[in-house]
């Protein structure tokens, strides 16, 4: 499910994040017809959390020496982690998931104390009663022994989910997306779960709202030399959400901005009223990769499907036979 990459310490990005920087005008960073060139590979690894821990705060951004010490301690973990002695997984109870060697979140920080920037405290907005309900369902981890795919979301099924959004956000593994361009169209592609949104630019009619998509339907424009993707028309997430809880009607706004030759600005705003008491903003620092987006082949898709179910066949036929 994910591919192992170098690891980097680089302190600095943190200024990149936490300073505005005016994006370059170089004739290399811009498409034969004028407009920026993000194609590419960006890389949205971070150690920084998407919300500001409790005990951070009103702490806004982070020192240069709290910054040092958190990457080295997220590169000493990894290391620490791949050189210990083999563990035997036991049969029974919590067989937890996967080890450090499928991991990839990543050694540097923004320098930030959390990706959310507005409100003020860093903090997603508390949910309503029925997001509150939808954000308990966005995995399966509430079922114990499913007994139909229909128990199961797509994200448990390498549908859709993770960290592929819309809106993009760090988690987990393949953590990369891959910008394509022409004059009318964007095509942003998610490694993970090899997703990909075909972005219409300029006065392209929006989709009916009869005609719901699972990532939503989206359009582009350019704000000087910033992208900016408005989506809405999200599938209907009531039985199952794909992000955090959200709804169908959730309204999108990204903006994609090249700081400089090897930085790429997202910056997120999410409306949806009725999952969040209010609008709230994230901003993810982007890399460039040069290395190729990795195959994204879903493990769980191909065989712990099977295997769940046959669990629970396994306990109806237990159940018809007195619990024998």
């Amino acid at each position: 499910m994910v591919g192992i990459r170098t690891i980097t310490i680089a302190v600095a990005c943190g200024v990149v994040a936490c300073v505005a920087v005016p994006a370059v005008g170089q004739e290399s960073l811009r498409t034969a017809w004028g407009t920026p060139d993000l194609q590419g590979v960006w890389d949205f690894r971070t150690i920084t959390p998407l919300e500001r821990p409790e005990d951070s705060g009103e702490t806004l951004l982070l020192s240069e020496e709290e910054t040092a010490r958190l990457e080295q301690e997220a590169v000493d973990r990894d290391i620490r982690l791949w050189e210990r002695d083999a563990q035997r997984t036991e049969a029974g109870g919590n067989v937890g998931g996967y080890n450090n060697f499928w991991m990839d979140t990543g050694t540097t920080s923004t320098g930030r104390t959390s990706l959310v920037t507005d409100p003020a405290n860093g903090r997603i907005p508390p949910t309503t009663e029925t997001g509150g309900v939808r954000r308990t369902r966005v995995g399966s981890f509430n079922v114990e022994i499913p007994t139909s795919y229909t128990e199961l979301s797509n994200a448990d099924r390498c549908l859709l989910g993770f960290n592929a959004g819309p809106p993009i956000t760090p988690g987990g593994y393949n953590q990369n997306i891959q910008f394509f361009q022409t004059e009318d169209y964007v095509v942003v592609l998610t490694e993970m779960v090899h997703t990909a949104r075909i972005i219409p630019l300029g006065d392209q009619p929006s989709l009916s709202d009869s005609i719901r998509q699972w990532s939503g339907d989206s359009r582009g424009h350019w704000e000087s030399d910033t992208l900016v993707v408005e989506t809405t028309n999200f599938q209907d997430h009531d039985a199952y959400s794909t992000w955090r809880g959200s709804s169908k009607d959730m309204k999108l706004v990204e903006r994609f901005r090249i700081v400089d030759a090897d930085t790429l600005s997202y910056e997120f705003t999410v409306n949806d009223p009725a999952t969040w008491t209010s609008s709230w903003t994230a901003e993810v620092p982007m890399t460039r990769n040069e290395l190729p987006l990795f195959e994204y082949a879903c493990h769980e898709g191909n065989y712990a499907m099977d295997a769940m179910l046959a669990g629970a066949r396994a306990e109806e036929r237990k159940a018809a036979q007195g619990g024998q």
